[in-house]
């Protein structure tokens, strides 16, 4: 049996079963992966390119639990929170789940009376216990406290297991072997806790490290015991990572550097740094970083790792830098669907590649037969419209057409595909007394505290002449290409129309998340109306 036909039957097979991760029961609960079409198998893998996840994952930890990968990131203020993606390979990565269903952490989250914009689901740690075949997340919000939320698979379902009091910054979970389970996190002091046995209160806490002044500042915790040795990995952002090793949870610790200003595998983009280590099955290290790639945000990076003779771990460079490309990892190389390509919104249920910009209002919302989208904000401000669904643009380009029904649309209604950020702009479909047009809009702006600052300057508008559009938004992330995006509509879904001047995406950091495609459909005037997503594509030249 050749590899492609090897990798169909396994695939199939696997694709009947439940997932619940390697090691875990036969036959425990687990999500069901939709059918991989056959024509979608991919040659025999020998190498990878960096960045293997071309879409903005920030913060990333991933862990093993036997032969299963899964990594999970920062979200900020976007809906269904701290996604869950798994792989076998380390290279082919696949949504299947969020840790934290809903941002119930306040009215903010919910645009209503406040909002939450970069506020959130910052770096945050997973973990599995095997004890109980269970897994862990653990979070801070709002730099006030942490909560902790588990499940039995980690496509979910997850649920809210403890509220602790104090606020663990940037923390890494470790299960050591004994079962213990501890926290380390800290901005520059390093600290330790212990949790208690069932991980709901906490019995010990105690600093362990305090970074010297020459280095600035450290966070980011992941916390690991390796061949007896307890190692917390450090970045040192945005440019660095540092890690240190003890042979007790409690210190004391040594410091040493494992990179410092290493040029990474994206053009333009900077350091690879922060993410954390993982090993396979047959005891191979890799690295596993993001690399600030703005305006797409931060992507991830891997790259094998070596350990010195008395426990450190060295990356493996190529002339130098972190690689563009390296070997294939020593496994079976696992073809999962991409994370781009079309959805028509038949399930129950969002796919977990969709978050919504903060909570969304479920009673606005249905899905099954396409994606109904009612109004559920009246405003002329995008940032404090609710229920805007959004998807990842995909790098270095991409490009996102949305077909909309816009029969049920009221007068004063906004609709449209949006390249939402902190510097915005949006092309779709105003309708006012009756009337239907296009329009292209921008400088949608915020300032340093997330406050609108401008709400838009319509630059383009066309007439409509019937209920059904498709609109078009291409984003080019590349140094050179400008990093604008180009905005088109067409109502035939063949022939494209170029609406309005190209925007210029914002390339600075302090939004932390890059760029969404987004889709919104909100009132300026009444609640009421609605409009249809009949189909969504994200697309790569």
């Amino acid at each position: 049996m050749n590899w492609i036909d090897h990798a169909l039957k396994h695939e199939a097979n696997r694709r009947r079963l439940l997932i619940a991760g390697a090691g875990l029961a036969a036959g425990a609960a687990a999500a069901v992966y939709a059918p991989y079409t056959l024509g979608q198998a991919e040659a025999q893998q020998t190498s990878y390119a960096n960045p293997v996840v071309w879409q903005d994952f920030a913060d990333v930890e991933v862990i093993r639990v036997g032969s299963d990968f899964y990594m999970t990131a920062s979200t900020m203020h976007y809906s269904p929170g701290a996604p869950v993606l798994h792989s076998r390979d380390l290279v082919n990565w696949e949504f299947i789940g969020h840790s934290v269903p809903k941002l119930d952490f306040g009215a903010k989250y919910d645009l209503n009376g406040g909002r939450g914009y970069v506020r959130g689901i910052w770096a945050s740690t997973i973990a599995h216990r095997p004890s109980e075949n269970r897994f862990y997340w653990l979070g801070q919000i709002d730099f006030a406290r942490s909560y902790m939320y588990t499940a039995a698979n980690p496509a979910g379902p997850w649920t809210r297991h403890a509220d602790l009091p104090r606020a663990y910054y940037d923390a890494g979970m470790l299960v050591d072997t004994d079962n213990t389970m501890y926290v380390a996190y800290g901005n520059t002091q390093i600290s330790v806790a212990q949790l208690s046995a069932d991980g709901k209160t906490e019995v010990r806490n105690q600093q362990v490290f305090s970074t010297p002044s020459n280095i600035g500042t450290l966070e980011g915790s992941r916390f690991y015991k390796i061949n007896g040795n307890y190692y917390i990995f450090l970045t040192r952002p945005a440019n660095g990572q540092y890690i240190l090793k003890s042979s007790s949870p409690w210190g004391p610790y040594t410091l040493r550097q494992v990179l410092l200003d290493m040029p990474g595998p994206i053009p333009g983009g900077g350091v690879p740094h922060q993410g954390g280590l993982v090993s396979t099955p047959n005891g191979a290290w890799y690295y596993m970083a993001f690399v600030d790639a703005y305006p797409g945000g931060r992507m991830p990076a891997l790259a094998p790792i070596t350990w010195t003779a008395d426990g450190w771990p060295q990356v493996t460079t190529v002339n130098g830098a972190w690689g563009q490309t390296y070997p294939f990892p020593n496994l079976t190389p696992h073809p999962v669907p991409p994370l781009t390509g079309a959805d028509t919104f038949t399930a129950a249920t969002l796919a977990a590649k969709w978050e919504w910009n903060h909570n969304p209002d479920d009673t606005k919302w249905t899905t099954g037969n396409g994606l109904r989208l009612q109004t559920a904000t009246v405003t002329n401000d995008l940032y404090s419209a609710r229920n805007t669904l959004t998807h990842r643009i995909q790098g270095p380009s991409s490009t996102a057409t949305v077909e909309l029904d816009l029969a049920s649309m009221r007068d004063g209604d906004r609709t449209g595909l949006a390249m939402l950020r902190d510097a915005s702009a949006w092309i779709g479909v105003r309708r006012d007394n009756g009337v239907l047009r296009a329009v292209m809009r921008d400088g949608l702006t915020m300032d340093s505290n997330w406050n609108t600052t401008g709400t838009g300057t319509e630059r383009a508008t066309a007439d409509l002449c019937d209920t059904r559009i498709w609109l078009r938004a291409k984003a080019d992330i590349r140094p050179g290409s400008g990093r604008q995006a180009q905005f088109s509509y067409s109502t035939d879904g063949a022939t494209f129309v170029p609406l309005g001047p190209n925007f210029t995406l914002n390339s600075n950091w302090t939004f932390f998340m890059g760029y969404r495609f987004a889709v919104f459909n909100h009132a300026t005037q009444a609640l009421g109306g609605a409009v249809t997503v009949k189909r969504f594509e994200v697309a790569t030249p």
